[in-house]
């Protein structure tokens, strides 16, 4: 389960990654991974554009979420979750089983 704001930071935790890659901050690997994380870059999406998710679609982008908001979000996230593993457990019980 990934909440918006963790998201929003993997994002923005691969282009770092990326930017070292690219920037030869790794020895001994090959160029032509430095030059496909470059060529990665070329288009990722700038702050602006991230601004810009996580304005419009907050559901799926968050710049940081309160503490309260990320409770709650979190708990019904994990309540989703377990509905949803046991609809497919009944499901294949179901299927296996007839019942």
């Amino acid at each position: 389960m990934t909440l918006p704001d963790e998201r929003y930071r993997s994002v923005l935790y691969a282009e770092q990654f990326l930017k070292r890659l690219a920037g030869g901050e790794y020895p001994r690997v090959p160029k032509a991974v430095r030059e496909e994380a470059r060529s990665i870059l070329r288009h990722y999406p700038s702050d602006y554009d991230m601004h810009r998710a996580a304005v419009g679609s907050p559901d799926v982008f968050q710049e940081r979420m309160e503490d309260l908001h990320r409770f709650v979000l979190k708990g019904q996230l994990e309540q989703q979750e377990q509905e949803e593993n046991e609809r497919i457990r009944l499901e294949v019980r179901k299927q296996m089983f007839g019942y």
